[in-house]
């Protein structure tokens, strides 16, 4: 499946300043880069200054890249939203991933992104991320090595359950984070002869922040700033029908399913059903109150506490 899977030669290095994260100095952001059959995919990480506690992987939705999601800078310094940053503060080696035409991915030569190539894409990611926990970065490693665990938000939800089906052995853990109705996973009408690459407008890559009372200050305009600056042309996906594979009963992974209580795509009239059908009896459902489809950013230290006692609850 994989032609071949390399660490690029040149890492791009960007030092966030040096200002603390707690007692510590900021992470390096690093870019790394994974070819999965031949196409370059973009992956940012960050490790703590010790031995890791674990790995995780942040696969993100439909609309904007990783870093607006997982990396976001807020001019305001004392306002601080970077996921990767809090849980890199926990421990943790933290890495996300840009999908097929998302932020620092180009897109391959279709110009389309399927479910079906999605989860293949991720699959390849997590076993370069064994690879790379297995050898220590390069020194051989004398003790064995934790799964890591996946983080699948929206639209990367729905992936992230396909890896989980399909690749149970890949992975220690799963959280699904703002996971769209499940059914909703696309009607089968038939898609554009070509890819539309529509424009982000700063109203479409800002219309998740519907919950005003919980978002901290500046962090709604940088994120619009950030998404249309990095996913400045939107991804564009065709075969969504393909969702329809989802089925719950055949995710035996410990699951996490996390929501923010407004999100109106995690349609928590309809994940009871969606929870008591797991495959696992390790299980855990957080709902966040008052937050809504970007409860990452909105009340962060709540979503990190949950995240983390999920991955820390043996």
């Amino acid at each position: 499946m994989i032609a071949f899977i390399r660490r690029t030669c040149a890492l791009l290095l960007v030092v966030l300043g040096a200002r603390g994260l707690g007692a510590q100095a900021m992470p390096i952001l690093e870019r790394r880069e994974v070819r999965v059959d031949g196409h370059p995919m973009t992956v940012w990480s960050k490790r703590p200054p010790r031995e890791p506690r674990g790995a995780i992987l942040l696969v993100h939705g439909r609309t904007w890249s990783a870093r607006p999601n997982f990396d976001l800078r807020v001019p305001n310094g004392d306002v601080k939203v970077s996921l990767m940053d809090a849980l890199v503060a926990r421990g943790y080696a933290v890495y996300a991933l840009d999908q097929r035409g998302y932020g620092g991915t180009p897109r391959d030569g279709s110009g389309w992104l399927t479910p079906d190539r999605a989860e293949r894409d991720v699959s390849a990611v997590l076993e370069w991320m064994h690879a790379r926990q297995q050898t220590g970065n390069g020194s051989p490693s004398r003790k064995s090595v934790a799964l890591p665990v996946l983080l699948g938000y929206s639209r990367g939800a729905q992936v992230a359950a396909l890896v989980a089906q399909r690749h149970p052995t890949q992975i220690s853990g799963l959280v699904l984070y703002g996971y769209p109705d499940p059914g909703a996973g696309g009607t089968a009408t038939a898609d554009p002869a070509v890819p539309p690459r529509v424009r982000t407008t700063a109203a479409g890559a800002g219309e998740d922040f519907i919950s005003p009372a919980v978002t901290p200050p500046g962090v709604k305009e940088a994120y619009v700033r950030a998404a249309t600056t990095m996913d400045s042309i939107r991804a564009d996906w065709r075969q969504e029908p393909q969702l329809a594979a989802i089925d719950p009963a055949l995710v035996h992974t410990p699951t996490l399913l996390l929501d923010g209580e407004r999100d109106p795509y995690a349609n928590a009239s309809n994940h009871p059903a969606f929870f008591s059908r797991l495959g696992t009896a390790d299980r855990w459902w957080v709902v966040l109150p008052g937050a809504d489809h970007v409860a990452h950013l909105e009340l962060q230290g709540a979503f990190v506490n949950a995240v983390v006692a999920f991955m820390e609850r043996r």
